[in-house]
């Protein structure tokens, strides 16, 4: 007979002997991450290899600290790294829809920016007074002065040899004309001309014709004065403004020298302001009239946008490598935008319009993404694996491929991105991704896991308390004594599902001490001690067990049939774990099972109705080759037998009720009640072997409040494996009952323990000739499948001989 469990096999205490303080308050607090070394070395070695496609992805179950553990690491690593540059965007001279991308020391973009600021200030001040300037006035004066002279002498002498020869200059609308005058000096009219001899006109017309030729060359002569004037006043107006320009550009490229972007960028301003000095000079008051009479014409102003520098990084107050966490990783947010404004009805953009995203502020760091977030959004997954593997970063309108009409956009110059990439989520998304995308194996190469469990040394248990120290000085909450951190670890157990493990998710174990100083303050306690952590746990459940204090009301009042007392055939309490979520329960269920003569084999009734799982229906199978395992050595079984679970109104799976299974089917099939005070949960392997399942504790606590609820009389338990022993963590009433003895958990190894707790007597093993004794299970089983295939023997013999009176 197997013997039941005591209470220390139950639960691990942990001994407050381990600790030496009265409080929490005597103890420092504790910085690192606990129970997590492996995922610890692999971020190390992610942050620390420099090649490429080294980017990390940190994994593991929520609440195991994943995101503090990055933020702590990196905070500390890039502290102790270079500062990045700035980075800038500026006019681009040659290609306006392409601007420049110019990167400068860390805080010297803003410096650059004012420099050029400060610049464009000084020319709109500094050259309307030049060209104001007496000097200036004077040199323009002078070429205008030079200009009329010559040209004055033009005319002049082109006027003497004319009146010599009896014509004038004439000026028209279209221009100069030689006309030929009377001696009173009046011009010829045309009848008068006509009235002439012919020899006069012919001689009036050739010299008249000689005249306009060299008046011709006069005028030609003027127009190209006309243009030196212009050549000699443009040249006089960059010599102005050389005399102030000059020297500011030079003070800035001494400033930038070793920057030949800079220097480039400087030499461009200088020719483009030389070629727009009208924008520097003092505005004209006129204003162009509207060319609609009701709408008001703005004044046009100079823009010099252009000049300006648009700093989309500045790491300038930045200490060490920047460590950006994007919390919202759509395409935008990571790398950057153009923006536009509207005027007039349209949209315009210019270069100062570029706002920067995460990976222009991580550039030269650390960027930590959720990996579900990064998904989720459209574009941004495919762009971030572009980025990395091109190592440069573009500002793109990445709906511009969707629009119907193309629409002229800035195409920023690429920034040279070196960064790295930690993403953060579920093992779930990174099998996936590893699996289904190529791309990912090569760009994040480092695998961060982090275990949602640890072992329960003695050092790991010192950690545990320095981690419930820190938390109620960070938070301000009270000191826990020695007894509530002693049952802080023992939940840490609970939660591992192990007496030699604690649980790293240290988002419950934290909740738990929040509680726990809630009901210790409601007492007006100094310390938090084991009673407040247990209050905290029970009113906890209290919180979410409505469903299943449901479930169990209705056991209790018949409507789920579930008996807890006397015996059945072929019917046995099974034991399943209902989760909502946010918590889980244990539920007991009936498994019934009948047995009659065919061939069919065991059908699985869940099957049949497309109610089982997997794994449950490979349970049944298990079952049925265990049948022939033990029973059809010599000859095949002939059997028909149905297995179900009463009640059951949704789908069902996994195989922790093989054993309940088998035992209702041995029973069905041999007559051999079953004890319904005694429920069960096991899986089996074909050779008898029981396995280990989980939700163990969930499971016996489940069964252990129904039969508290209808009363117990010291015959209560359940049925477990014995691989299962390890994991059981279980609440303090349950302890309670068992060191009455008024509840008892058996642990199995074999199938065959469990007939004797279950209905009574032995399983029996087989003797020399294969047969099993009598008085045992397996003989009644034996004899009883002898008897239906014996019976169906008979039934095809008759069947046999009418077929032949037919015949005849």
């Amino acid at each position: 007979m197997v013997k039941s469990l005591t209470v220390d096999d139950l639960y691990r205490r942990c001994d407050t002997e381990l600790f030496s303080f009265k409080t929490t308050d005597e103890l420092p607090p504790f910085e690192g991450t606990i129970g997590q070394d492996r995922a610890l070395s692999a971020i190390d070695f992610g942050l620390s290899l420099e090649s490429k496609g080294f980017n990390i992805y940190v994994l593991g179950e929520s609440g195991t600290g994943k995101t503090s553990t990055i933020r702590a690491l990196l905070s500390k690593k890039a502290g102790e790294e270079p500062v990045p540059p700035d980075w800038c965007y500026v006019y681009n001279f040659k290609d306006p829809d392409s601007p420049l991308a110019i990167s400068l020391e860390s805080g010297r973009g803003i410096e650059f920016q004012k420099d050029m600021s400060e610049l464009i200030s000084t020319l709109k001040v500094e050259i309307p007074k030049v060209f104001e300037s007496k000097e200036y006035d004077k040199q323009r004066g002078h070429i205008f002065e030079e200009f009329q002279k010559r040209q004055k002498e033009l005319f002049s002498s082109l006027e003497e040899e004319a009146e010599a020869k009896g014509f004038t200059i004439k000026r028209t609308v279209g221009g100069f004309l030689i006309v030929p005058v009377k001696k009173n000096g009046e011009p010829l009219t045309e009848e008068e001309f006509q009235s002439l001899d012919e020899s006069i006109r012919k001689k009036i017309e050739e010299i008249g014709k000689q005249l306009q030729e060299k008046l011709d060359d006069v005028v030609r002569t003027v127009r190209e004065g006309e243009k030196l004037v212009k050549e000699l006043l443009k040249r006089l107006e960059r010599e102005a403004a050389i005399s102030v320009l000059g020297h500011l550009i030079d003070e800035l490229k001494d400033k930038y020298r070793g920057n030949d972007k800079i220097m480039d960028y400087l030499d461009a301003v200088r020719e483009d302001i030389l070629d727009h000095i009208d924008s520097f000079k003092a505005p004209a008051e006129d204003v162009a009239p509207s060319p609609l009479p009701f709408m008001k014409m703005q004044k046009q102003e100079p823009n010099f946008v252009k000049y300006s520098v648009n700093v989309i990084v500045n790491n300038g107050a930045q200490k060490g490598a920047p460590c950006v966490f994007e919390s919202n990783p759509t395409y935008y947010n990571l790398f950057g935008r153009i923006e536009h404004k509207f005027q007039y009805g349209v949209a315009v953009t210019d270069f100062s319009m570029i706002k920067a995203g995460s990976l222009h502020k991580a550039n030269g760091g650390y960027l930590v993404i959720n990996a579900l977030d990064l998904l989720r959004n459209l574009f941004s997954y495919d762009a971030l694996k572009r980025a990395i593997r091109n190592r440069e970063l573009k500002i793109e309108d990445i709906w511009e491929q969707y629009r119907l009409v193309t629409t002229a956009m800035l195409k920023p110059e690429p920034i040279p991105l070196d960064v790295k990439v930690v993403l953060i989520g579920n093992p779930y998304i990174y099998y996936l991704l590893y699996n289904l995308d190529e791309e990912y194996r090569e760009l994040f190469k480092v695998k961060a896991d982090f275990d949602n469990r640890m072992d329960r040394t003695e050092e790991n248990i010192l950690k545990y308390a320095t981690f419930v120290a820190t938390k109620s000085k960070e938070e301000s909450l009270l000191p826990f004594d020695p007894s509530g951190v002693a049952r802080i670890v023992e939940f840490g157990s609970r939660l591992a599902e192990h007496q030699e493990k604690l649980s790293s998710k240290f988002s419950d174990i934290s909740d738990l001490i929040r509680e726990a100083h809630y009901w210790a303050k409601k007492e007006d306690a100094v310390a938090v001690a084991e009673a407040h952590v247990e209050k905290a746990l029970s009113e906890k459940i209290y919180r979410h067990n409505r469903l299943e204090e449901r479930f169990r009301e209705m056991m209790a009042e018949g409507t789920l049939i579930v008996e807890t007392s006397g015996e059945r055939v072929g019917q046995i309490n099974g034991l399943a774990v209902m989760s909502l979520g946010d918590y889980s329960f244990g539920k007991p269920s009936r498994i019934t099972t009948t047995v009659y003569t065919g061939k069919s084999g065991v059908i699985n009734i869940e099957r049949e109705t497309k109610l089982s799982g997997k794994i449950h229906e490979k349970a049944i199978l298990i079952l049925s080759n265990y049948l022939g395992r033990m029973y059809a050595r010599n000859k095949p079984i002939s059997l028909s037998a149905s297995i179900t679970f009463e009640q059951l109104y949704g789908m069902i799976e996994g195989d922790s009720a093989t054993c309940a299974e088998l035992y209702s089917l041995l029973s069905a099939i041999s007559g051999v009640p079953i004890k319904q005070n005694i429920a069960i949960t096991g899986s089996m392997d074909q050779n008898g072997n029981v396995q280990p399942i989980g939700g163990v504790n969930e499971k016996i606590e489940g069964f252990f409040e129904l039969c508290r609820l209808r009363g117990f009389d010291g015959t209560h338990g359940v049925v477990i494996p014995r691989r299962n022993v390890r994991n059981l963590m279980l609440r303090r009433d349950v302890l309670d009952a068992v060191r009455d003895g008024s509840f008892h958990i058996y642990p199995i190894e074999r199938v065959e323990e469990g007939v004797e707790i279950l209905m009574g007597m032995t399983a029996g093993e087989p003797g020399p000739d294969g047969t099993y004794p009598e008085g045992t299970l397996n003989h009644l089983v034996e004899s009883r499948l002898t008897e239906i295939r014996e019976a169906l023997k008979e039934k095809k013999g008759d069947q046999g001989n009418n077929d032949e009176d037919k015949e005849r």
